[in-house]
């Protein structure tokens, strides 16, 4: 399960708490900011992913922080899981695989 959140610049602190949360902090949490991924807002996208009662703890954390839903959600993810990939086989290339 995933959810993917756009925090705005004012409110970069919640990403801070966020990861003091031992549930939360036990989930995989990616980074990045938004213009890099093709948005046009500015911000810093989170992508909450791991067990159900994580992700939703991580909500209840951010009720102010936009979450993305639908199509722009899963597009976002597709974005970073890609991105992750090209990482990987770039790693790959480096070490010999």
């Amino acid at each position: 399960m995933y959810r993917v959140f756009r925090v705005p610049p004012g409110q970069a602190s919640k990403i801070e708490a966020l990861l003091k949360d031992d549930l939360v902090s036990r989930q995989s949490i990616t980074r990045r900011e938004a213009k890099s991924l093709g948005l046009p807002e500015d911000g810093i996208i989170l992508l909450v992913e791991g067990s159900p009662t994580g992700v939703e703890r991580a909500a209840a954390l951010l009720t102010d922080v936009p979450a993305l839903e639908g199509a722009a959600a899963d597009n976002v993810y597709r974005r970073l899981k890609s991105e992750d990939e090209d990482a990987a086989s770039g790693l790959g290339l480096v070490f010999g695989g």
